[in-house]
């Protein structure tokens, strides 16, 4: 009896190392993936960024040219305006 009880200890020993080994792969997996998902999330961010100052770019190189309407001219000016507001602020705490 003393024999199988050694037996079945030593199995479950051997199954609890592979499991660890396991844990500590998935563990190293994870990282990685939060580190791929960091990535990926800042370069998401800086491709918003730029696609925002490329529309920004149009916007203006159609005001200059008279080709706004709509829409995208009352969008711009309010765009604008925001801008210049927030410059007013700026300013307005620079000289306090």
């Amino acid at each position: 009896m003393p024999e199988s009880v050694d037996t079945y200890i030593s199995s479950i020993q051997s199954k609890l190392q592979i499991l660890l080994k396991k844990y500590g792969a998935l563990e190293k997996e994870n990282e990685l993936l939060a580190k791929e998902n960091d990535l990926f999330k800042s370069n998401e961010k800086a491709m918003l960024e730029k696609l925002n100052q490329q529309e920004m770019q149009l916007n203006i190189l159609k005001a200059s040219s008279g080709k706004l309407e709509g829409k995208e001219k009352s969008a711009f000016e309010k765009t604008i305006n925001r801008y210049i507001r927030s410059i007013d602020k700026c300013i307005g705490l620079l000289n306090n």
